[in-house]
This record gives C-alpha cells, structure tokens and sequence, in this order.
C-alpha cells in the first residue's frame, strides 16, 4: 500500500491539528514558568493566586477542547483503512480509549483543580505527593491516559494517519515532561529547604 493511501498531505487540518499538538504542552509550561518567577496571572487577579491558577485552568482546558476537535477533524479528512478484524475493530478502541479516560479522570480527582493545572507553579503546593490510583501504577498517568485516547480515537475511526499522530503526542509529550517533571522537583525542594534548615537550628 503507497504512502498517498495512508496520509493525504494536502489537508491544512493535518498540520492545524499537529501545531495544536505541540503548542498546548510548550505554552502552559512558559507560562507557568512565567508565572512562578514574575506573577504575571496573580497580578492580573489583583493577588489572588488561586484565581489565577483557576484561569490558567479553563484556559488549558479549552485549548485541549480544541486540540481535540482538530485532530477529530483532521484524522476524518484522511484515508480510511481497515486496520482491525471484527470485533476488534470496536473492542480494542473502546477499551483505549475507555483506560485513557479513567487514566484522565481519576488523576484530575486525586490532584484536584489546583494539582492538576500547574497550581504549584503559582505557589499553591501540595501538603504531601499524591501515591493513591492512578499514580501508584503510572508516574504520569495524565499523559498516558490522553496518549491512549488519541490511539483509542484513531482505531475507531479507522485513521492510520491518526496512529502516526499518537506517536507524535508520545513524542511532544515527552519532551515537555523532560522540563516540567524538573521544575516541578525544584519548586518543591525550594519549599522543603528552609524548612529543614529551621530544624537544624532549633536542634
């Protein structure tokens, strides 16, 4: 089977969907970053910092939306291939991209709002690491989760284009981790030192 049977290059939604891809993941972590050394979203809500992470979070949230819209739209306007037998064809999306979501959910509850969208970065940090489901099976369940739905969606659909696609979510995914897992350990360490240089003096 040629290469045009698989992926139609032409398309402007392959690449809308691919830049969305990549934009979401580098964005929240410049902003973030921003964030934590300038204040600029907790200025802008007059110091609340919890306001401002609340807005990050619907901001992240609906650049996901639509993350997600165009790459529906995009792997629908490529070719279509059989790619599993019967009842594969329905089961084996169905259970991806059902775990992806579980995946999705349940860190999302366990982290709550501000653990989830960045609030460490605005200074709202966590009394103590989340060890609960999802994250006593993965370290970073969120990405997995959303990597398997994007598996789970082109499966059903059909798409192999959308599977190169998945790949390319693993990729960008992993690099973003490689700055955020980092930063994310510098802050809480930041918080932990003075803490252990007061018992010293104490002692």
């Amino acid at each position: 089977m040629s290469l045009n049977a698989l992926l139609d290059a032409s398309r402007p939604s392959l690449f809308l969907a691919l830049g969305s891809i990549a934009f979401n993941p580098t964005a929240w972590n410049v902003v973030a970053r921003n964030e934590y050394r300038n204040r600029t979203i907790t200025r802008l809500f007059g110091g609340n910092r919890r306001l401002g992470c609340y807005f990050l979070a619907v901001c992240i949230f609906s650049a996901g939306l639509l993350r997600d819209t165009l790459f529906k739209n995009a792997i629908l306007e490529q070719p279509r291939v059989r790619l599993l037998p019967a009842p594969l064809d329905s089961l084996v999306p169905i259970a991806l991209f059902g775990f992806g979501q579980t995946l999705v959910v349940t860190s999302t509850w366990a982290l709550g709002v501000t653990g989830t969208f960045l609030g460490d970065y605005f200074g709202i940090l966590m009394d103590h690491r989340v060890e609960g489901f999802p994250f006593n099976v993965l370290r970073d369940p969120m990405y997995v989760g959303s990597t398997m739905c994007f598996a789970g969606a082109s499966l059903w659909y059909e798409r192999p284009v959308g599977l190169l696609i998945t790949l390319y979510v693993y990729i960008v995914y992993t690099i973003a981790l490689k700055f955020e897992g980092p930063f994310t350990d510098m802050i809480y360490s930041a918080r932990s030192t003075p803490a252990k240089e007061a018992i010293k003096k104490e002692l």
